[in-house]
Parts: C-alpha cells; sequence; structure tokens
C-alpha cells in the first residue's frame, strides 16, 4: 500500500474523531477527518473501529514500554495541512491500514473505498499526532461499548427481546 499514490493525500489531519449514529443494533460508525479546507467522511464496520482502536492502543503501550517518555512530552510533530481548495471526500471504507513513524512520532492512516480496483490507489490517506491517534482510540472504544450488551456464554449482541443463546441449547432465555 503505498500511500504516496492516494486519490487525496490530506496531510496532517487538525481533528479526528469517531461518531456512531444510530440506536444500538442498528448503528452505523464513520471517522471524520479535517485538515485545512479538506474534510472526509470514511464509513466503517463496528468491528473496523474496534480493531483500529485496539492496534493503535497496543503500538502506544509498545511505545511507552520500549522509550519511557521522561518529563513532559515534546511538541508533538505537525504534518502540514491540505492546502489545496475546499475539498470533500466521503466513502466506504475496504480496507484500513496504520502505520507509524517514530521519526515523526506520527501515525499515517492509509484508507481504501470498497469501490477500488484492486492493486489501485489509496482513497485517502492522512497523519495524526500521538496524542490525536490516542484520543481517537479512547473516543473508538467509548463508541464501541456504548452498543448492545454481549451475551455471557456466545458472546453474540443481546438486543431487548429475550436473547436464545445457542450455547444453551435453547433452554432459556437470557435478558440483557
Amino acid at each position: 500500500m503505498n500511500a504516496r499514490r492516494a486519490r487525496h493525500q490530506f496531510g496532517g489531519a487538525s481533528r479526528v474523531s469517531a461518531e456512531a449514529i444510530g440506536e444500538p443494533g442498528k448503528r452505523t460508525f464513520r471517522l471524520l477527518v479535517a485538515s485545512g479546507q479538506a474534510s472526509g467522511t470514511l464509513w466503517l464496520e463496528k468491528e473496523q473501529l474496534y480493531q483500529l482502536a485496539i492496534f493503535i492502543q497496543e503500538t502506544i503501550a509498545s511505545l511507552n514500554a520500549a522509550e519511557p517518555r521522561k518529563g513532559k512530552p515534546g511538541e508533538p510533530y505537525r504534518e502540514q495541512e491540505w492546502v489545496g481548495p475546499p475539498t470533500s471526500v466521503e466513502f466506504k471504507v475496504d480496507k484500513l491500514a496504520l502505520g507509524y513513524d517514530p521519526s515523526r512520532d506520527a501515525f499515517l492512516f492509509i484508507a481504501h473505498d470498497d469501490e477500488e480496483v484492486e492493486g489501485g490507489p489509496a482513497a485517502l490517506t492522512f497523519w495524526t499526532s500521538r496524542q490525536q491517534a490516542e484520543g481517537l482510540a479512547d473516543e473508538s472504544l467509548r463508541i464501541c461499548a456504548a452498543g448492545r450488551p454481549l451475551c455471557p456464554l456466545c458472546h453474540q449482541p443481546m438486543g431487548p427481546e429475550p436473547h436464545v443463546c445457542p450455547r444453551s441449547n435453547g433452554h432459556g432465555a437470557i435478558q440483557a
């Protein structure tokens, strides 16, 4: 995945956030990205958002374990924001890749849309500081956890109606 071949290269994100729209069980998820006069709406599956958050947290934890920061953290690296004309992109994410550049202490997001030709350029790339990525991970996990509770036996989402768990062989319904 070559970030330099992306159709839209936003540079450094001034803002990146996660959002869920709708009622639990019928929610849709998206990342909102802003950089200069450019904005992006990336529609994701809940599992994609959850895995993104986990990966960011694990990466930051391994960085902190390898090189604990001493004293106050320095000014985070900032990639130049979008300087082109006002631009807005919106698409459903098929693949989302994340990289970390230790020399910049920054994360690179590479998003591919679901209509992309195999092997074609990414739809969007952007950079975030470690602090932005950490905030996104925390926000994403809160959003994912705010959904329907999971059955303690089969780990499937439970709705307001009684849940007939396949692991209980149909004996008894579990209430959410």
